[in-house]
């Protein structure tokens, strides 16, 4: 069963990743933070569709989504070629990413667009956790850090979030002075003790396979490290 939305508007975040407002009528979204929606679109005559998340809380009549367009792509083609006005066809919300347990504390990694189901999460965590929450986010430069503006700003504003930036292709931004390379790379120092704390994946398979061993390595139980689930299967 699917819902159609319109496109409300739509914003350009980086140089390949626009945000889309999708408002239902006489519909309120309820779900998890951290949690998807799939958009359904026509491909070769058949019907088809990629799942997105949503960048905003619950609660109201709308959905955000941040997507990245990738030439062959056909999922980010479509939203990419989405204006103000069209309708789309959604389903409803669900997933496995979203916070477990609010008193304890928790760690977000992401790379790409990853951080869009981690982002919520973030913000959720800032209003109802009682333990630290500590976010890295690997992109590729500056440029391309989707949500930074709104991620500078949660961090300024509560003394229990915690974010780090790492960028692989910083070589040449003289601007930057933080972490640099790749994300799994700086989980040890950067997460220095992780008892207590349940960790949140999700970025591309390899750095989430990655990562989720060295997090076993390092003592996590696996019973707390949470990702879509998927991942294992695409490497």
């Amino acid at each position: 069963m699917t819902l159609t939305v319109t496109v409300a508007d739509v914003h350009q975040m980086t140089p390949d990743v626009k945000q889309f407002r999708l408002v239902a009528d006489d519909h309120t979204f309820e779900y998890r933070p951290g949690q998807h929606t799939a958009v359904h679109f026509e491909n070769d005559g058949e019907d088809d569709s990629r799942p997105y998340t949503a960048a905003n809380l619950p609660g109201t009549d709308q959905l955000v989504l941040a997507i990245k367009r990738y030439d062959d792509g056909n999922g980010s083609v479509f939203m990419h070629e989405r204006t103000p006005g069209d309708e789309i066809e959604i389903e409803a919300v669900d997933g496995n990413l979203h916070v477990r347990d609010f008193d304890r504390d928790a760690v977000f990694v992401a790379t790409g667009t990853g951080i869009t189901p981690l982002y919520p999460m973030v913000k959720q965590y800032a209003r109802e956790g009682e333990g630290d929450a500590r976010l890295v986010f690997g992109e590729r430069d500056q440029s391309h850090l989707i949500f930074r503006e709104s991620l500078d700003q949660l961090r300024a504003e509560n003394e229990n979030v915690s974010v780090e930036y790492v960028l692989s292709d910083a070589d040449d931004d003289r601007a930057w002075n933080g972490r640099t390379g790749h994300v799994q790379d700086h989980l040890p120092e950067a997460l220095d003790g992780l008892d207590g704390t349940d960790v949140y994946l999700c970025g591309v398979p390899e750095m989430v396979v990655e990562t989720r061993d060295l997090l076993e390595d390092e003592g996590v139980d696996e019973e707390n490290i949470y990702t879509e689930g998927w991942e294992a299967d695409a490497t």
